[in-house]
C-alpha cells in the first residue's frame, strides 16, 4: 500500500509543483473534499499503523499527526483520517471569515524541501468551520479506536492586539463540543502582532480567561477538552521558559512546538528566500528541536509536547522524539513527500516505542 501511494503521488507531483503553490494546495483540497467518502478514496487510503499512547487523557491511536494550517476550513478531514493519520488538527480558524494576505503568498524552495508563506488565517469563519467539522464521519470509521481530532483557534486580522482575548473565547465556545482537543495558536508570523502574545503578561491574560472559559464549558457540557498551546520557534530558553511557567500556572493540558519560522539561515541566496513569511520543512528541524529541548526540561519528563518542524521522513519523526516530543505532527513533508510518509513514520514511531517498552 505505501508503494502504491508512493507511486500515485509520484505521477501527481510533477503536475502539482508546476503551479502556483497555493493553487495546487487549493486543488488538492478540492480533490480531496470530492472524493473522500467514495471509492476514489482508495487512491490515498492507508491502513492505520496502531500504536496507541495515552496522553492529555486522550487516547490517541498512533503517534503521527497532521499538523494545522494545511486544511484550514476542516474541509478534508475524512481524507486525511483515510491517509493513516492518528490525530489531524485543523484550522486555524477565526470568528468572522477573512481573505487572508495579497497574493502571491506561498513560495517553494525545493533545493531544501521547504515552503514560506504568509497566508494569514485566510478562512471562511467559525460558522463554516464548524459545519465542515460536524458532516465529517472519520469517528463512525473505527468506533472502537477513532482518529482524533484537534481544531485550532485564533484571532481576526482587524481585531485590535488588546482585544484578541475576545477572539480567542468566541472560537473557544465555538469548537469545544466538536475538539477531541484545541489549540491556541499565538504563533503564527503572518498576523501583525500576534507573536506578542507569547509574551508574559499577554500570555497570563489570554491563557487564564481561557482556562476560566474552558471551566464554565466543561461544567455546562460535562466535557473537559484539553487546551494545548502552540508556540513559535524563534524564542531564547528564557522566553521558553516563561511560557512552560505559564502552561503549568493555567493548567494547559500541552505544547505544540514549533510554528514556522522567520530565520532565514538556511535558505540564503536561494529563490524566494526573502519572501516575507514564516519558513518550514527541512530547515526548521534544529530550531524546532531546540525548542523541544528547552520545554522538556522547563516543563518536566510528563507534560504532553506535540514536535511539529522540518519532518521530512522517519529518521526525522524519531529525532523529534529524541528531543523531548510525545507525538509529531506532518506538514510541508506530507507536501514534498505525498501520504506514505505518513505511514513510514508511523512504523518507525511504532518500532520505537515497543523496542522501548521491551
Amino acid at each position: 500500500m505505501t508503494l502504491l501511494l508512493s507511486s500515485l503521488y509520484g505521477l501527481a507531483r510533477p503536475f502539482l509543483f508546476g503551479i502556483d503553490p497555493e493553487h495546487a494546495h487549493e486543488r488538492t483540497l478540492d480533490v480531496l473534499e470530492r472524493t473522500q467518502n467514495t471509492p476514489f478514496a482508495l487512491g490515498y487510503t492507508a491502513p492505520r499503523i496502531d500504536d496507541p499512547l495515552v496522553l492529555a487523557g486522550l487516547r490517541f491511536p498512533n503517534r503521527v499527526g497532521l499538523a494545522a494550517g494545511l486544511d484550514k476550513n476542516a474541509r478534508c478531514i475524512d481524507a486525511f483520517a483515510a491517509m493513516g493519520f492518528g490525530f489531524v488538527e485543523v484550522g486555524t480558524v477565526t470568528p468572522k471569515g477573512q481573505p487572508g494576505n495579497p497574493k502571491p503568498r506561498m513560495f517553494r524552495i525545493p533545493e531544501r524541501k521547504a515552503l514560506i508563506n504568509r497566508l494569514g488565517f485566510n478562512n471562511e469563519g467559525l460558522d463554516a468551520f464548524v459545519k465542515n467539522v460536524q458532516r465529517a464521519r472519520f469517528r463512525t470509521r473505527r468506533a472502537d479506536a477513532p482518529m482524533l481530532l484537534g481544531l485550532n483557534i485564533g484571532k481576526n486580522a482587524v481585531t485590535p492586539i488588546e482585544r484578541a482575548v475576545e477572539d480567542y473565547l468566541v472560537c473557544l465556545d465555538g469548537v469545544y463540543p466538536h475538539a477531541d482537543y484545541v489549540t491556541i495558536n499565538v504563533s503564527s508570523p503572518n498576523t501583525a502582532n500576534l507573536r506578542t502574545l507569547q509574551s508574559d503578561e499577554a500570555l497570563d491574560t489570554l491563557l487564564g480567561a481561557l482556562a476560566d472559559k474552558r471551566e464554565l464549558l466543561a461544567a455546562r457540557l460535562g466535557k473537559r477538552t484539553p487546551l494545548f498551546v502552540k508556540i513559535a520557534p524563534d524564542l531564547d530558553e528564557k522566553q521558553v521558559g516563561v511560557i512552560a511557567a505559564a502552561l503549568l500556572r493555567h493548567g494547559m493540558d500541552g505544547v505544540v512546538a514549533t510554528n514556522t519560522t522567520l530565520a532565514r539561515d538556511a535558505v540564503e541566496g536561494l529563490a524566494h528566500a526573502k519572501e516575507a513569511g514564516g519558513l518550514s520543512g527541512a530547515p526548521l528541524m534544529a530550531a524546532s528541536n531546540r525548542v523541544i529541548g528547552q520545554l522538556r526540561n522547563a516543563l518536566g519528563p510528563k507534560f504532553p509536547i506535540i514536535g511539529v518542524g522540518g519532518i521530512m521522513s522517519a529518521k526525522d519523526a524519531l529525532a523529534k522524539i529524541d528531543a523531548g516530543a510525545d507525538l509529531v505532527q506532518i506538514y510541508t513533508g506530507l507536501i514534498y513527500r505525498g501520504p506514505s510518509v505518513v505511514t513510514q513514520v508511523a512504523q518507525a514511531l511504532r518500532q520505537r516505542s515497543g523496542a522501548r517498552a521491551t
